[in-house]
């Protein structure tokens, strides 16, 4: 079910030339309707003298200033293009400023993200008739659970809905259903299988074969296999796919059987690859990722910095598909820490810690010292709680990053409880108590 233009081609089979003309009609489209629609948009245009008429191809976005989540918190209201009474769901995400932001979505913006999600399936083989274990939520205003149903029911998938964690119910629910495939965070995997050795769950003979794998990287910037994904696939030995989206983009980027990064979908969204002044980096460089929505009609963005470092990779795909990738998320811009003068973000950290067997959970903690500088505590539950082990800890960490951050041994009871906490939707990992 991948998009089709006027000619009845697959999008990703047309020519780059093709796609970004294509894409090029989209963002005039959308231009206007924002210029016609949203308060917020319409006060940005004026105030800034800008001619949005004249935005007529991505290289014109340039000439646009850019938007910021500080800005979908302050004048969340303006931003919706259509009456309240239109809204068909809310989603919620995150703020940089305490409150979440709301989303209100379409009855036209749901069918969206629905073909957005079935294209998403397509792409790692599941097909109608299949099953699928969902072990994400899909209540609290969580826009991915929601995205997820709607396209597989639209695929014509028989879905189960677990929801996120519980190993016991996760293979009580494999056992009797036999999905073929997975929705689920990758090192909730590791759970999984320390559940069935523990029990005597003959889980390497399960029925699942694949998983789609959400909110953790599976590829480091080079594409290959991250620590954690090699974890998992050593012990266990199903394909992993790597999936990123946001509730912001309403648009997921999925990677194929190659693993060569998430796919672009030309209909859906803008995207551009910026540095710290706004300006594109060059083609496999690290840079802040930018969109601009297409197709939505209740909460549309144009230049929207998501916070994402990542890189995006143009070279052709073994799939055959001519839409570029995104690489793995390397960082988030206001997660950036400056450690003994050395600049790290968590993914890098996470990936030290995923090394090794004995490290259950971990919790990274950011603070500001006396003298206003960086200071990393990393909480972990081990179970090797010996000088040696630490001093091996911190060897690997040196090795890998150059510095070594302070080191804390915890229970699991007081660990677990901080990270997996009834009111988040992910497991929290990472706190920054700086002052932002």
């Amino acid at each position: 079910m991948f998009t089709k233009n006027s000619q009845n081609k697959s999008l990703e089979q047309l020519s780059s030339e093709e796609i970004k003309e294509f894409q090029n009609e989209k963002l005039r489209e959308q231009i206007e309707y924002l210029a016609e629609h949203s308060t917020f948009y319409k006060k940005r245009f004026l105030e800034g003298n800008i001619d949005w008429k004249s935005i007529k191809a991505i290289e014109d976005l340039a000439r646009l200033p850019v938007t910021t989540k500080n800005d979908l918190q302050l004048y969340n209201q303006d931003f919706l293009c259509v009456s309240p009474t239109e809204i068909i769901d809310y989603s919620t995400t995150s703020g940089t400023l305490g409150d979440p932001v709301t989303f209100g979505l379409t009855e036209k913006d749901l069918e969206r993200l629905a073909n957005n999600e079935v294209n998403s399936f397509q792409r790692i083989g599941v097909k109608k008739g299949d099953i699928v274990q969902l072990m994400t939520t899909i209540d609290r205003r969580f826009m991915a659970g929601l995205a997820y149903f709607l396209g597989l029911r639209k695929l014509g998938v028989g879905v189960i809905r677990v929801g996120a964690g519980v190993p016991q119910l996760q293979w009580d629910s494999i056992l009797k259903y036999k999905p073929k495939y997975l929705v689920a965070v990758p090192s909730f995997l590791l759970k999984m299988i320390d559940y069935a050795e523990k029990n005597g769950i003959d889980y390497k003979n399960s029925s699942v074969k694949a998983v789609l794998c959400i909110g953790e990287a599976l590829r480091d910037k080079e594409l290959k296999s991250s620590l954690l994904a090699e974890k998992i696939t050593t012990k266990w030995d199903i394909t992993l796919f790597s999936t990123y989206a946001s509730t912001e983009m309403s648009t997921a980027f999925t990677e194929c059987e190659f693993g060569l990064g998430g796919h672009h979908q030309p209909d859906l969204i803008i995207t551009e690859i910026l540095d710290d002044q706004n300006k594109e980096v060059a083609d496999g460089e690290l840079g802040e990722l930018t969109i601009t929505t297409l197709g939505i009609e209740g909460m549309p963005l144009l230049r929207f910095k998501t916070g994402d470092l990542l890189r995006k990779h143009v070279e052709k795909c073994k799939c055959n598909s001519n839409t570029y990738r995104l690489g793995p998320v390397e960082g988030r811009k206001q997660h950036m820490i400056k450690y003994k003068g050395t600049t790290l973000y968590p993914p890098a950290l996470h990936d030290v810690l995923a090394h090794f067997d004995e490290v259950k959970l971990h919790l990274i903690e950011i603070y500001s010292n006396e003298l206003g500088t960086d200071e990393i505590l990393l909480r972990v539950v081990s179970t090797d709680e010996t000088e040696d082990f630490l001093l091996k800890l911190k060897d690997y960490f040196r090795a890998k990053l150059r510095v070594t951050p302070v080191i804390k041994f915890e229970k699991f009871d007081h660990l677990q409880n901080i990270i997996f906490r009834p009111e988040s939707r992910k497991p929290i990992t990472f706190i920054d108590y700086r002052e932002q």
